[in-house]
């Protein structure tokens, strides 16, 4: 007769890194469990005659006194062998020892990946299955005085390994092929080594659990897993190095890489395009390159008796599921469906629950990965130390741009990597900016203005700030944070503040750079020095410009009528630090742009703000360490105003009439040494939460019915300075 083809299993390795080396660098082939008294002098001698003469290495017990638990060396061994064969036979369960030897293999499969395999020694698979038979005779005998712990373990372990499909001797009609049938199986096993292909990517091992254990694999329900984060994370890394170490316990696999990619080029109508992605899918699971579908019910027909385990790399519409895994319906029973993607909305409308965020690796795991490409070792040479953390502070934590920029310096003498250095700090690798981009190309156009602000502007600030920056422009900002959240393009944190990755920062930049190369006036933001200085010194206006980021580096010098040049700026933050440089006005200050929202000028060396300037819509002003005397005269409409800081500037005498400023939440003017009064329209204020007087000793006493609702008034000198960002909501 011509038996089934020998069934092998192998289970997921958890990935420990003990676990897979064990499973890799095996000091034996094959572990053999059976029951003395049924197989060792008959069949078990001519396999073990078999395997020699085929070259296959078999641990042998001989020597090893039995007891009712297994020993050590046993044990070891079990761990130190590529492979373990359970011969099922009579007398199998009638011994504590054989019952506890197959826990241990069970847990080895399991937890490292081992590949078992059965034969059924004159014995059906339905007596182990459901301990019947003499078989069952003999287990419950063995049970007798046992725990009833230890009995449910053998069940389920007898259970687990009956349904491992392998040899039965009783379909055979000469025991000495299926012998030489099983030594070939073994032997082809063998010789397809397991691959070693991401064994050496830093964090994989802790991934693979992680994924391990969202993929359930002792369940028989079909599973749907995704795999979220940004571009350049590692995503398709992590699928292929699960589908390279789990798909040998799977009927059908495929891994269907950049299925985005495969959607696009078809240019086809919506049904054609999905039609194209099935028969893709079918062609390769099926290995059939000539496959023909001409409708969308043939994958689920195909495919829903199978036990399938499909990568669906880089998806991006919810078209492309439904084409290729639109329901678990679609598969046989214990199929897992990995997708992997950029965008977190896409996984939860097509209702995957079991979702793997892929973290950003911390700053010794990015410098192992980038020293990895540039120096082909975990940790970069001594005289390349403190240049290589340079460099990966600059690739951010993305592994993509950390692998780039390494290989890209690999060879290259320390002379060389300055230069390398001084080109990075101002342009992105192209390699890496491809990668990027397609997340941002995809944005609708107000969710793209939503991310250059951060990019170019907001990055590390508060969910609050964004909102109060943008507020009224038009952008659903609450949607569009979430938007950008969904596609790993930003992350909202737990307090509440929103970051960008350091690459995707940089792209943001770089697509504002090039709105106009080589006029400034023409970008939306301005963040390098020379163009500014450029575009406040030019004479003509800049209309398109909204925002400013200066980081005064020098000595350098504007007119009082530098900002006319930019009317339409909504945003000016200027860091003029006194230890790395100054920025003077030569004149008084004559304007600041009326549309102005944010005014953040650290040592500010003005007097006052102009007087032709109304904040009407001012949210926020930040001046600490200014030269300020005061503000402003009169009474300004102040009805966007929610924050004024003028920490430190130790010549402002007074603070100008805020009536109307309704919407104040915080005031901080705290060590403004000549500061000797407060307006009285500040005790009006009822959504003044913070007021910060301390070290201000020549103002007045505060009146004591001066505290209405929750104000917050700290007005003596503490050693800790408290943080007086306002408080962050989540949403």
């Amino acid at each position: 007769m011509c038996p089934a083809n020998f069934a092998i299993q192998t289970s997921p390795k958890m990935i420990s890194s003990s676990s897979s080396s064990s499973s890799w660098h095996s000091i034996y082939d094959v572990f053999p469990s059976f029951s003395g008294e049924d197989v060792r002098r008959t069949f078990l001698s001519h396999v073990h005659e078999e395997f020699e003469r085929k070259g296959i290495f078999t641990f042998k017990d001989n020597g090893i006194a039995r007891s009712r638990s297994i020993g050590p060396e046993l044990e070891r061994a079990i761990r130190e062998s590529r492979i373990a064969i359970v011969v099922l036979s009579r007398n199998y369960a009638s011994s504590s020892w054989c019952l506890n030897e197959l826990l241990q293999i069970m847990e080895q499969r399991r937890s490292a990946g081992q590949t078992v395999m059965t034969v059924f020694h004159q014995l059906d698979p339905s007596d182990v299955r459901k301990q019947i038979g003499e078989f069952g005779k003999a287990f419950k005998k063995t049970c007798v005085g046992k725990s009833s712990e230890d009995k449910q373990r053998w069940k389920n372990a007898l259970t687990e390994v009956s349904n491992i499909a392998g040899e039965h001797s009783e379909k055979w009609d000469s025991e000495a092929d299926m012998i030489k049938k099983i030594a070939t199986d073994v032997s082809k096993l063998l010789n397809s080594t397991l691959s070693r292909d991401f064994e050496d990517i830093i964090g994989i091992e802790s991934h693979m659990q992680k994924m391990i254990s969202l993929l359930g694999l002792e369940s028989n329900e079909v599973r749907f897993v995704g795999i979220w984060g940004p571009a350049g994370i590692g995503k398709t890394t992590i699928a292929r190095a699960l589908f390279n170490r789990l798909s040998t316990s799977f009927g059908l696999t495929y891994f269907m890489p950049n299925v985005k990619g495969t959607y696009k080029r078809t240019m086809l109508d919506e049904y054609g395009s999905k039609l194209y992605l099935q028969q893709h899918l079918l062609s390769g699971i099926f290995d059939q390159k000539d496959l023909r579908i001409h409708h969308l019910g043939v994958a689920p027909e195909r495919l829903r008796r199978h036990k399938v385990f499909l990568v669906l790399d880089d998806v991006d519409r919810r078209g492309q599921l439904e084409a290729l895994a639109k329901n678990p319906q679609w598969f046989g029973s214990g199929s897992r469906i990995i997708v992997t993607t950029e965008n977190k909305q896409l996984l939860r409308a097509h209702w995957i629950n079991h979702v793997y965020q892929v973290p950003f690796p911390s700053n010794s795991e990015a410098l192992q990965i980038f020293s990895q490409h540039a120096f082909g070792q975990s940790f970069p040479p001594s005289e390349f130390y403190n240049i290589a953390v340079q460099v990966t502070q600059l690739a951010g934590d993305l592994p993509l741009g950390l692998s780039v920029l390494g290989s890209s310096l690999r060879g290259r003498s320390l002379d060389e990597w300055s230069h390398a250095l001084h080109r990075l700090r101002s342009s992105l690798d192209g390699d890496i900016e491809e990668v990027l981009r397609v997340g941002f190309d995809c944005l609708s156009d107000k969710d793209k203005s939503i991310f250059l602000h951060i990019a170019c502007l907001f990055n590390n600030r508060p969910i609050d700030f964004i909102f109060d920056m943008l507020a009224n422009s038009g952008l659903d900002v609450k949607f569009g944070l979430n938007v950008l959240a969904e596609r790993s393009l930003i992350q909202i944190h737990e307090d509440g503040s929103i970051t960008m990755n350091k690459l995707l920062q940089q792209m943001g930049e770089e697509i504002v750079y090039r709105q106009s190369r080589d006029d400034p006036g023409k970008r939306q933001f301005l963040l390098d020095a020379t163009d500014i200085y450029d575009v406040l010194t030019n004479e003509t206006h800049a209309e398109s410009v909204l925002g400013i980021l200066l980081d005064v580096q020098s000595v350098a010098y504007i007119s009082g009528k530098a900002f006319e040049r930019i009317p339409n700026a909504q945003f000016i933050c200027i860091d003029d630090d006194e230890y790395r440089g100054d920025l003077y006005v030569t004149e008084a200050l004559s304007y600041l742009p009326s549309k102005l929202r944010l005014l953040e000028w650290t040592d500010c060396p003005l007097e006052s703000l102009p007087p032709t300037f109304c904040p009407e819509f001012l949210v926020r002003i930040d001046l600490p360490r200014s030269n300020l005397v005061r503000l402003w005269d009169g009474v300004q409409p102040l009805g966007n105003l929610k924050y004024m800081n003028l920490r430190r500037s130790s010549k402002l005498r007074g603070v100008p009439d805020l009536s109307r400023a309704t919407n104040l939440k915080t005031l901080v003017l705290a060590f403004c040494r000549s500061l000797t009064t407060l307006p009285s329209s500040l005790w009006g204020l009822c959504k003044l939460e913070l007021l910060d007087v301390r070290g201000c000793p020549r103002l007045s006493e505060i009146p004591a019915n001066a505290n209405p609702n929750s104000l917050r008034i700290l007005d003596t000198l503490v050693p800790i300075e408290l943080s007086l960002c306002p408080v962050n909501k989540k949403f």
